[in-house]
């Protein structure tokens, strides 16, 4: 059976005025893979995921998700945004908060019903908060909260899981168990985590995009600092092998 590829970009050249912000960018990402977007700061990996969810069109090439346009295939993308537009403090549940994700394009609007519930639920379950699901949003640490926002990204039943800076707020304990969530909800979705930390946990990541304008994509275990270092504009950087970890 031929390989399914969930993210392609052809030949994508995306430019808003002056000069490209990507330029000629051609890589993919195969269904069921775990793959990490690195780069420095305004080195298009915004642009790059804006294009992925649809959000912008290009202006040379084109990207597929899953063989679809990219407007066409939101359905089968759950999304994590770097800074979500949802107010901590608000008085609403972790339950509340999930079944966020049944609304808009796609869903029917109104009331929910025992499907929007039960996919809810199943979403917590997934991230292991199930015995949380009528708690205050605003009671939960902040790992909790990230876990809770990826539930609502799951709860729309998505085939690819899209995650902007997922670790950027958190201890690095915390950093490492969201880590090993992804890892096992890995074993379901394609996982794509965007960063311009090259801290990645490679122990987990199988496939790294790196992103400056242009793109080149590699297997985990050709990335080396001093490529990296190039990456960032020679900057020192330090990569983290987080290879004490085991998994089935």
């Amino acid at each position: 059976m031929a390989e399914r590829i969930a993210i392609r970009f052809d030949e994508v050249t995306f430019s808003y005025g002056a000069g490209p912000v990507l330029q000629n960018v051609s890589f993919a990402i195969a269904e069921g893979e775990f793959a990490a977007i690195i780069g420095p700061n305004g080195g298009g990996k915004t642009t790059m995921l804006k294009l992925t969810l649809g959000l912008l069109e290009t202006q040379n090439g084109f990207v597929r998700i899953f063989g679809l346009k990219p407007v066409t295939a939101r359905r089968k993308m759950g999304y994590l945004p770097q800074h979500p537009r949802l107010d901590p403090h608000f008085p609403v549940t972790v339950t509340d908060v999930v079944l966020l994700a049944r609304l808009g394009a796609g869903w029917k609007l109104g009331r929910y019903d025992k499907q929007d519930r039960a996919a809810a639920a199943a979403a917590l379950e997934a991230v292991g908060l199930a015995d949380l699901k009528d708690r205050p949003f605003a009671a939960l640490s902040s790992g909790q909260r990230q876990r809770v926002l990826i539930a609502r990204a799951l709860a729309s039943d998505p085939e690819l899981l899209l995650l902007d800076e997922p670790t950027s707020s958190l201890d690095p304990s915390v950093q490492d168990e969201l880590y090993e969530l992804l890892h096992r909800l890995n074993k379901e979705l394609t996982v794509v985590v965007v960063s311009h930390d090259v801290g990645f946990v490679s122990k987990y990541v199988q496939k790294v995009v790196c992103v400056n304008r242009t793109a080149v994509l590699h297997p985990v275990s050709a990335i080396e600092s001093e490529m990296v270092s190039k990456l960032y504009g020679g900057m020192e950087v330090r990569i983290v092998d987080h290879g004490h970890h085991t998994h089935d």
